[in-house]
């Protein structure tokens, strides 16, 4: 059905006059050298070369990516479509991730927002402004699951959960797709890479492929994605760049994609560095025929493969399927009959509008503590008072690089709102904002705490604003530490000590050891990467102006040791007790996580009640719906994510505590009450069986409804054959 719904935003987009005959007739016509030219893949540096203008007019050039605006990717189309001998139109590709120019909320970030429909939202916006500048493709979404911090790439996706991937990653594809191609990615296993570390290989067994990391690929694939990209990682063994298990057992034999595979950067040529090939023909040899269809950057099909097609090592069989693939994805593009593609760019206010809103979503309030004598009579530290001197300190509080985050594309410092902005725009006329860095991001040296620590004395609250660079996020950015970089935690400290109100506000792209500072501080807040209103959406939340409402896509660890710490483990033999030394735990810290996934405070409070199931008792092919009454129990009106968790209690395999299987955000004035409906298709319930296929066995499952993946309501229901 997503298939299907996805082909009507397609409807105009992608209709093109030439017809499959068409196609065909024009695959005769080719020659091995053009057949293979269409396979090869090259990034210019903001524009074409010279010599890459020369392979294209010879036909040995199916795309190019960072060719940068219109005016640099007309000339070379106008090359293909009238100096070439065959008139083939090339794709034009970007790492489109999170904005064009604008720039919005990092993914993980922006799935924070338990709002597939903001993903949606500024996927659409991203790509209708990329398209205006001559691009037609991009390398997004990425929907690997990442379930260690470490991972530089965690900002790049939606966090620790299948089914929240899914549906962001299915978000995603729908946006793009309203005006350009989009590129699920990494396929697959990429943020299984061993202790966080980029590049490096993985060991996932077939069930946890099938049942944690492939999923949101699915849900991508069943969207209408029109590429994968191949991943850099071996799986078991067996690098994903030369995976027939991969690429043409599951993706097109079980999935049905009619879509192509592009290569990650040289990830072709690295087959050679794995130790699969001895030499570069012979890692095309293996790529191409296990599905990898476009080479990025190693250019090693157009120069190396003809000779291995000749002498039938390779079926010309084989490279025609990858040829017609691209052809196909062309044709869908309506490049045959529309190779320019001219496009108006969104409006700037409706781009930063939708930046503002989303990065609002995107913020979690971790902690929102009293403070002063008398504290449990004391009113929250946040939100706060929009008159009043405002002390906002730290290395991220008057930046404006880094909220842009990692892989911003054309983002610019200049466009962006700092939270020091965004501050100062909020309170009245004549409050006293007081600003000072304290330290670098990464400083070793401490002599600028003397005016932050005097700021914080004349102050009615301080505002930290610490965390990470963009940089220290994203691709080859893998860390050996979470904590705070450079002497920040000890400005925080120093701030604290002199007993004025502290809020602390993380600027970063993945969970941070906070263990300080969860102890000391008494309002933390969230706000990952947020792009160019990152100041605005801010302020928006500490000032109260909107109640906070994100909630955590990723475990928060208590230290160090815990990673990798994830909600949906299984049981063990021997569960944690703290009464038993011989159960699973540590001895130096409790076993449970600083902050779980799905976890997220607001202004207001909410409770649960009444949790009651449809039915008692359901067959496979079956919905049974959750309803739970969920109450505003506080003064101001807040926005609750309702989450649904199941556990399928006995099983021919042991399965996790908790899955996520349905959630819903339901806006409440104080005082009111509404009674929320959580379907679960019983059908959904699969895991991989001892036989390796999918099955839902009959058994008890145990439904669990409340705000995060460590607490709720329970019921349970039969599942009968």
């Amino acid at each position: 059905m997503l298939r299907m719904c996805n082909s009507l935003l397609f409807a105009v987009l992608l209709a093109t006059p030439m017809a499959a005959q068409s196609l065909d007739s024009l695959l005769a016509r080719m020659t091995l050298e053009e057949k293979l030219g269409q396979l090869n893949l090259l990034s210019a540096n903001g524009r074409a070369s010279p010599q890459q203008i020369q392979l294209v007019r010879d036909g040995k050039l199916g795309g190019l990516f960072n060719v940068i605006g219109a005016e640099n990717t007309t000339p070379v189309q106008r090359v293909a479509v009238t100096e070439s001998r065959l008139k083939i139109p090339l794709l034009f590709g970007l790492d489109v991730i999170h904005g064009y120019r604008a720039i919005f909320p990092i993914p993980l970030g922006e799935a924070s927002s338990f709002d597939p429909d903001a993903a949606e939202a500024t996927a659409r916006a991203a790509g209708q402004e990329a398209a205006a500048f001559g691009i037609n493709w991009t390398y997004a979404p990425m929907v690997d699951i990442a379930r260690d911090p470490r991972w530089g790439r965690i900002a790049e996706g939606s966090g620790e959960d299948p089914y929240l991937g899914s549906l962001m990653a299915a978000a995603r594809v729908r946006g793009f797709q309203q005006n350009i191609f989009a590129t699920a990615k990494h396929f697959a296993g990429y943020g299984a890479s061993e202790a966080g570390r980029e590049y490096a290989e993985t060991e996932i067994s077939e069930r946890t492929m099938r049942e944690l990391y492939l999923p949101p690929f699915k849900a991508a694939v069943d969207a209408g994605v029109a590429s994968l990209m191949s991943a850099f990682n071996d799986i078991s063994g067996v690098p994903a760049s030369g995976n027939a298990w991969l690429t043409d057992t599951v993706l097109r034999r079980e999935w049905g994609f009619s879509g192509f595979v592009v290569s990650d950067w040289t990830s072709v040529q690295e087959l050679v560095n794995h130790g699969i090939a001895g030499s570069q023909a012979e890692a095309g040899r293996r790529a191409l025929t296990a599905g990898v269809d476009m080479d990025m950057q190693s250019s090693i099909y157009v120069d190396s493969l003809a000779a291995l097609v000749r002498s039938n090592r390779i079926p010309m069989a084989v490279v025609d399927s990858a040829v017609m693939r691209i052809l196909r994805a062309k044709q869908r593009l309506g490049l045959f009959r529309d190779p320019y593609r001219a496009r108006a760019a969104p409006a700037n206010a409706e781009l930063r509008a939708i930046a503002r809103r989303v990065g609002a979503e995107s913020i979690v309030l971790l902690k929102n503590e009293p403070v002063g004598r008398g504290a449990a009579c004391c009113a929250p530290t946040l939100p706060l008072s929009k008159s009043g001197a405002v002390a906002v300190i730290g290395p991220l509080a008057d930046n404006k690089e880094e909220p842009l985050g990692p892989w911003h594309t054309q983002g610019r410092a200049e466009d962006v709102v700092s939270v020091l902005q965004g501050i100062k725009a909020k309170v009245t006329a004549g409050t006293q904002v007081l600003y000072a860095q304290g330290a670098a991001i990464e400083d070793t040296s401490t002599a600028g705490f003397a005016a932050a620590v005097a700021a914080a004395k004349q102050a009615k609250v301080a505002v930290l604003v610490l965390g990470e660079r963009g940089d220290m996020s994203g691709e080859a950015a893998s860390r050996s530490s979470l904590g705070l970089p450079g002497v920040q935690e000890q400005l925080l400290e120093a701030v604290v000590a002199t007993g004025t109100p502290v809020v602390l506000v993380l600027m970063n792209g993945r969970p941070l050891i906070l263990e300080w500072a969860s102890d000391h501080v008494p309002a933390i807040v969230e706000t990952w990467f947020l792009g160019v209103e990152a100041g605005n959406a801010t302020a928006d939340v500490l000032f109260g102006d909107l109640n906070p409402s994100g909630r955590l896509p990723i475990t928060f660890p208590r230290v160090l040791g815990q990673v990798p710490i994830y909600y949906n483990r299984r049981n063990t033999g021997r569960p944690a007790d703290v009464n038993n030394k011989y159960s699973s735990k540590y001895i130096d810290v409790p076993v449970t996580p600083r902050y779980p996934f799905g976890f997220g405070l607001s202004y207001t409070t909410f409770g649960y009640g009444n949790l009651k199931l449809s039915s008692a008792r359901a067959r496979v092919s079956d919905t049974v719906t959750a309803t739970v009454t969920v109450t505003n129990t506080g003064s101001r009106e807040g926005t609750e994510v309702v989450q649904l968790y199941v556990r399928d209690m006995v099983a021919s395999v042991s399965r996790p505590l908790r899955e996520l299987k349905a959630f819903r955000r339901v806006t409440l004035k104080p005082g009111e009450s509404r009674a929320i409906d959580l379907p679960i298709a019983v059908k959904d319930l699969w895991f991989i069986g001892l036989d390796r296929k999918p099955v839902v066995e009959p058994g008890t499952f145990r439904v669990y409804v409340g705000p995060s993946s460590a607490e709720g309501q329970e019921a349970t229901f039969e599942c009968i054959p």
